[in-house]
């Protein structure tokens, strides 16, 4: 009877993982696992009307190389831009980032390395602490498309719509440098996203 009941709760606690562990990670995936190199670019614009509102409140939004900013001539926009080194799964990681800065106050906060996971619908960074944190949220893919060359595949996504991801991260934002500019409720941008790895 004993060893019945041994073999029937480790089935039942199988049964439950294989139940539970679609849920443990939205951005798990399973096939690949592995990381593998890749090139290509992410790459957003703000939208209408948030470079002038962080400019009231004295935030600007510079480039950490290799990612880059590129404001236009009008102050009324600016373009991120950062370049992909990997591919783990639906988790896109680039080099370099961009950073978020009061110049009144001399604080900012930096997004290093951000991974752009496609599945999970997050853009992840690294913190100056060295902590990880879900800065913006996708809310959107306009359109998606795979392209198979003969020794690559490129993933193209394009219209990902970001926004700050939450009211925690806003207030921790807002916090930071000592302002009032961010909140979830605002669209900060859309962007693009390429990815090309060895097949």
């Amino acid at each position: 009877m004993r060893v019945r009941g041994i073999t029937l709760l480790a089935a039942g606690i199988a049964s439950l993982a294989l139940v539970a562990s679609p849920a443990l990670s939205t951005s798990a995936s399973a096939a690949p696992v592995g990381t593998v190199p890749a090139s290509g670019t992410f790459s957003f614009s703000l939208a209408n009307g948030i470079l002038p509102t962080w400019a009231s409140e004295d935030i600007i939004i510079v480039g950490v190389s290799p990612g880059t900013v590129t404001t236009a001539a009008s102050n009324l926009s600016a373009r991120v831009s950062v370049p992909i080194i990997a591919k783990t799964g639906s988790a896109n990681a680039a080099a370099g980032g961009f950073r978020l800065y009061n110049s009144r106050t001399g604080m900012s906060v930096r997004c290093s390395n951000p991974t752009i996971d496609t599945r999970a619908r997050l853009v992840d960074c690294v913190l100056p602490t060295g902590k990880n944190a879900a800065l913006f949220t996708i809310k959107t893919i306009a359109s998606r498309a795979r392209v198979l060359g003969q020794s690559t595949i490129t993933w193209i996504y394009k219209g990902l719509v970001l926004g700050i991801n939450g009211q925690e991260m806003a207030d921790m934002l807002n916090s930071a440098l000592s302002t009032t500019s961010f909140s979830p409720y605002v669209n900060v941008g859309t962007g693009d996203l390429v990815v090309t790895r060895d097949r």
